[in-house]
């Protein structure tokens, strides 16, 4: 079995930004630059051949290189506690239809839709029930500006779970 999904990895100057935004949480799982990357479709366990269907779609999924930019910071919550801090990705309306295309191509592999409204972002660190206070750095990365970057590629990712948290492995780049 693969757990499998697609994805855009940031460049190494937002990257670097990213990291220099990782402290002053108590506890937090902080991602590692490996990990920094903007889901476009989590398509979890699947097996080879439903993995090779989903690689030859996703050959579909295309649209122009565009510029993305992450504006501010937020948090998902579950059951009602902070489950990760991330970087906001500014509305883009390339991304919009490369993430439609994206779930188009899931559904063409024979994947169930997608659920969940996608919002598009960047997990900068995982929080449990252990985390500390948010506030602080919620107030001091408010404001989070990055330079615009390039998107002219995603990928396809496999992930790895393991004892000190997921490898996320590029397995196939498409090129916009």
């Amino acid at each position: 079995m693969h757990r499998l999904f697609v994805a855009l990895r940031p460049p190494e100057d937002i990257q670097d930004a990213l990291i220099d935004t990782m402290e002053g949480v108590d506890g937090a799982r902080w991602q590692s630059d490996e990990q920094l990357h903007l889901t476009l479709r989590f398509v979890g366990e699947v097996d080879r051949d439903a993995a090779e269907d989903l690689a030859a779609a996703l050959k579909d999924a295309r649209v122009d290189p565009f510029m993305l930019s992450l504006r501010g910071v937020g948090t998902f919550e579950r059951k009602g506690r902070t489950s990760a801090l991330w970087a906001k990705v500014e509305d883009s309306e390339p991304l919009a239809i490369l993430q439609r295309r994206v779930e188009r191509a899931c559904r063409k592999a024979g994947l169930a839709p997608e659920t969940r409204k996608f919002v598009p972002h960047v997990t900068i660190a995982r929080a449990n029930a252990s985390t500390g206070p948010i506030g602080g750095w919620l107030a001091e990365h408010g404001r989070l500006a990055l330079p615009d970057w390039p998107v002219d590629r995603f990928y396809l990712f496999e992930s790895r779970l393991e004892r000190g948290g997921a490898h996320y492995e590029p397995v196939i780049e498409y090129p916009l």
